[in-house]
């Protein structure tokens, strides 16, 4: 394709990308050298997501990069991750943080969330290393012929794990639900068919103990001897194995479904009281949770680690008075000592309320250092608070009557985004559950009670699988299912409530979607089909 072709397909270009609703500004031939290219994500209204990225087309690799643009009137960026900026009047200087090196042929990149007001304008003026975009950081010895046929070329990589297609849909799987009572194994995944379905697994939990990742329990972790009907691929565990449990389990489905993602998720509510210590000494902790993950006796199953602390500078089961800057520090240093391929998430808390706990703790600053964050929307309301009022647990927006201001996902999504954290990492939570009260005399919520209601291993909480039949569905409040039946009310999700919840996820550009956990589910996966077909 000759030079002049070549302009004029990328004029082609660019007028369908905005026919589309994408914005995308297309750098040149890349004269042989390094180029940047900007795109938008999603859009809000008063703010948006970009990206620069940045590719190395010369014949030597880049050990370090500037980005120079200039934003339109009433537009500015609020908040940046993987690289470092600074402003004057409109223009913007970004600069490498952990991303200065790119070998030949490969990209890193950038991104930002801006502000405007009016109507969006894409960035312009764009100079990489002081010279065009279209011609940063040339290499003399690299011809304008060759550049033109790179530039036929579309290649991608990522600074993590290359991303499952479409939206992100993971599930937790509970360590414990290998016992008797449930008898939920990892093969369960893969006979409900679950498995095809997710794109990740958060193994549910790992202890933080002495400042120290530790796994949670060790017998159904690693030792038990899974039998040849409890095995994926039938065939029973022998004593002489580097591991057995559901690590080896995991390690077989993950054979099975090559698309699987594992990571090994720590804290919860019962053990996040260990962050603290783990947060005076960042370097033992991260070292600890490095050589845990990587152990060679289970080579290959953690692609990951999730950070479940309940709460950095909050109260939850214990109270944290670790500070502000706390959870920011230990992602940085997870960052850090785990590297860029490797997922480092975090599930947090859904307290959108003014002052809650979203506010106590630099969730914003800390998203620059993570893939993701599973919001925790659900629990907001229970029967902790015995007599009630009755109270939808897992409300997608708020409604009239609401027991509590910001206690809702929309809240908490919102929130999360005024500080900086982009949508696409953001996952919406959706529990696999309900929670109910007994002695309800009113079927609309806000109803009094006398108590939780009974359930199969909790009182207050039963999983979807049982109250689907046991207490059907009688209505909808705040985008949820709520049921009246025999002095009960419960509150739960269904697949109706989930598509619903997803769509309007993706209308936010959202990452994908979450759950707690797979055991609540029915035993051909009805909620997560349910999920997968909504997320795409």
């Amino acid at each position: 394709m000759s030079k002049s072709r070549w302009h004029l397909a990328a004029l082609f270009a660019a007028v369908a990308a905005m026919v589309l609703g994408i914005v995308v500004v297309p750098a040149a031939s890349g004269a042989g050298g390094v180029s940047a290219t900007f795109s938008k994500g999603s859009d809000w209204g008063t703010g948006f997501e970009g990206k620069y990225t940045i590719k190395n087309n010369s014949a030597a690799a880049l050990t370090a990069w500037t980005v120079e643009f200039t934003l339109p009137a009433n537009h500015k960026v609020t908040s940046l991750w993987d690289g470092s900026y600074t402003t004057s009047g409109q223009t913007v200087t970004v600069k490498n943080t952990w991303n200065g090196s790119i070998g030949v042929g490969g990209t890193v990149s950038f991104g930002f969330n801006g502000s405007y007001s009016g109507t969006f304008g894409a960035p312009t003026n764009c100079k990489l290393n002081g010279g065009s975009c279209e011609a940063g950081g040339t290499d003399p010895t690299t011809t304008t012929t060759t550049s033109t046929t790179t530039t036929t070329t579309t290649t991608t990589t990522t600074t993590g794990p290359p991303p499952p297609p479409g939206k992100i849909n993971l599930g937790y799987f509970a360590e414990w639900g290998v016992y008797p009572a449930r008898n939920y194994q990892v093969k369960n995944i893969d006979t409900s068919g679950s498995a095809s379905k997710l794109t990740h697994i958060n193994y549910a939990f790992g202890n933080v103990v002495g400042g120290k990742c530790t796994i949670g329990e060790t017998y159904p972790a690693i030792e038990k001897s899974m039998t040849a009907a409890e095995s994926v691929d039938g065939v029973a565990d022998t004593w002489d194995a580097p591991v057995r449990g559901n690590f080896n389990q995991l390690l077989k489905l993950k054979k099975k479904y090559p698309h699987l993602k594992v990571l090994y998720s720590f804290g919860g509510w019962t053990w996040s009281g260990g962050f603290g210590d783990a947060s005076k000494d960042l370097n033992t902790f991260v070292n600890s949770c490095y050589n845990l993950l990587k152990d060679p006796r289970w080579a290959g199953l953690f692609d990951g680690i999730d950070i479940d602390w309940e709460y950095p500078n909050a109260c939850g089961l214990s109270c944290d008075t670790s500070g502000r800057a706390a959870f920011a520090n230990m992602a940085s240093a997870l960052r850090t000592r785990f590297g860029q391929n490797f997922l480092v998430t975090a599930a947090i808390t859904a307290d959108g309320s003014a002052g809650g706990k979203i506010d106590a703790a630099d969730y914003g600053p800390a998203a620059a250092h993570l893939d993701w964050y599973n919001v925790m929307t659900y629990d907001y309301f229970g029967a902790w608070a015995a007599q009630g009022p009755t109270a939808p647990h897992s409300p997608l927006t708020s409604y009239t009557g609401i027991p509590q201001a910001g206690f809702n996902s929309e809240a908490a999504i919102s929130k999360l985004r005024s500080k900086g954290v982009p949508a696409s990492k953001l996952l919406l939570g959706i529990g696999f559950y309900g929670r109910g009260w007994t002695g309800v005399t009113q079927a609309a919520p806000g109803g009094t009670a006398t108590g939780p209601a009974p359930g199969t291993f909790e009182a207050g909480i039963e999983d979807y699988k049982v109250l689907k039949t046991k207490c059907p569905a009688t209505g909808t409040v705040a985008g949820t299912a709520y049921a009246f039946c025999n002095g009960q009310w419960w509150s739960y999700d269904t697949p109706q409530t989930i598509t619903s919840k997803i769509q309007w996820a993706r209308g936010q550009g959202l990452g994908g979607a979450f759950f707690w956990e797979l055991t609540g589910d029915t035993a051909n996966g009805e909620l997560i089909t349910a999920m997968k077909n909504a997320l795409g």
